[in-house]
């Protein structure tokens, strides 16, 4: 039963740790105000945005900040670290390797959290055509306007690949909430001049872009951790309940009381890491 309140919130301790890391790293590599919310006038158009393509670079290395995602409607303000692992996923939503970084020709991909680590990706159901999407990166603030939503299933990465003089931001997660039996999928396109610095048209007869193979997943979102450390924790929960039981009996009456606290702090710290161990488990978007 405390495992269900691990996940809904428990899990979000760790989020909320590496988003802080997170902020930091990419407000030193970008400068001041890199992570503070998107200035707007008037109009409520943001200022300083990206009008053209930014031409290809490499992706930073997994683990580190991409850039930080932010769509308005939702409420989502997230710094996006490379990599869609376990690991990097743990930390915030996470980009696809192989895929476009944001701002860049192709289809740039991101997988989020629907359910535990704070859901970051919790309400891209309401998502509707129109709605606006924007990645501040070292290359500029871009933006995008949703065109669809679809459901797919986890091994799907078809919906990753780059179409010809497409330019779009591919967000993905799991659905329906609280389950990982499939992906919702939704898809944005660039709202600029996106015809500079796009891929031109593939000739005729070439053959259809390829989906990328993200590094560390075997579909959408990424795969769970081992289950190893599972039987280990849970053997660490038992031997620490035996332990302490043993110890209490043959511990005189008036230090029962500390045999009590020490045990009891053994034994929540080894559940902690039994409901980590489980956390890991489970599909990276869940």
């Amino acid at each position: 039963m405390a495992f269900v309140p691990f996940q809904l919130w428990g899990t979000a301790l760790f989020q909320h740790a590496a988003q802080a890391r997170l902020r930091h790293e990419l407000q030193h590599a970008l400068g001041p105000g890199a992570t503070a919310a998107i200035p707007t006038s008037g109009a409520g158009t943001p200022t300083g945005l990206a009008t053209h393509l930014a031409p290809e670079t490499g992706a930073p290395p997994v683990g580190g900040p991409v850039g930080l995602l932010t769509i308005p409607k939702i409420g989502v303000s997230q710094v996006v670290v490379e990599g869609v692992g376990q690991a990097q996923l743990r930390g915030g939503p996470g980009h696809y390797p192989g895929t476009p970084l944001p701002g860049q020709p192709g289809n740039a991909s991101i997988a989020g959290h629907r359910t535990t680590y704070a859901a970051p990706f919790a309400d891209l159901n309401l998502l509707v055509p129109g709605d606006l999407v924007y990645v501040r990166t070292a290359q500029g603030l871009f933006r995008y306007s949703v065109a669809r939503s679809l459901v797919v299933t986890p091994s799907d990465v078809a919906v990753l690949a780059s179409a010809p003089s497409a330019s779009t931001l591919t967000l993905t997660t799991c659905t329906p909430r609280f389950s990982a039996a499939q992906r919702l999928v939704v898809v944005a396109e660039f709202s600029g001049d996106s015809a500079t610095g796009a891929p031109p048209p593939a000739p005729p007869g070439a053959p259809a872009p390829r989906a990328p193979t993200p590094a560390g997943a075997s579909g959408l979102g990424g795969a769970g951790g081992s289950v190893l450390p599972i039987g280990v924790w849970a053997l660490g929960v038992l031997t620490a309940v035996v332990v302490t039981r043993l110890a209490w009996v043959r511990t005189r009456p008036r230090w029962r009381w500390a045999v009590t606290i020490l045990g009891a702090t053994v034994i929540v710290g080894a559940v902690f890491l039994l409901f980590d161990a489980a956390s890991q488990a489970l599909p990276a978007s869940f």
